[in-house]
């Protein structure tokens, strides 16, 4: 099993709109490197919910992935903000993978709290200019952001 970290911003997909959902299609990634991050996703690989790019940066929660990566349709669509001409059904060049809803944080993982922590050294979201959407964990840091929440 791999963990995952994957950014969100609230006002645009939240842990609340996923966990009434109960699942979702992970899509419009376009950056190379994190479309390659969910190609490396198995199922049930622990997803760490993050909120970005809002007032209180944070882990807010766990999802599983529930579907392997697969081609990101909507990059075939002309009216999607996502659409990439470059990329064809025969040729797909982006990628999606479902996520469903494990749990939502009753206290959130701060940023801060997060860089405060010695055990997380070497977590890739806390190096500067780290701004993927999609990131691995190791063993040891998600276990130990997990112990945090019990």
């Amino acid at each position: 099993m791999n963990y995952w970290l994957m950014k969100s911003e609230p006002d645009a997909f939240s842990i609340d709109d996923l966990e009434m959902m109960k699942s979702s299609p992970w899509d419009g990634v376009r950056n190379y490197q994190a479309r390659n991050f969910m190609r490396e996703m198995r199922t049930d690989d622990i997803i760490f919910f993050y909120h970005s790019s809002c007032k209180v940066p944070s882990i807010v929660g766990t999802a599983k992935v529930s579907k392997e990566a697969y081609p990101d349709h909507t990059s075939w669509d002309e009216n999607s903000a996502y659409f990439d001409a470059k990329s064809t059904r025969d040729n797909p060049r982006w990628f999606m993978v479902d996520i469903t809803f494990q749990a939502k944080w009753k206290t959130p993982l701060s940023l801060k709290e997060m860089k405060s922590d010695h055990a997380l050294v070497g977590f890739k979201l806390l190096e500067k200019g780290n701004r993927l959407s999609i990131l691995p964990l190791s063993r040891e840091h998600a276990q130990h952001i997990l112990m945090s929440q019990t």
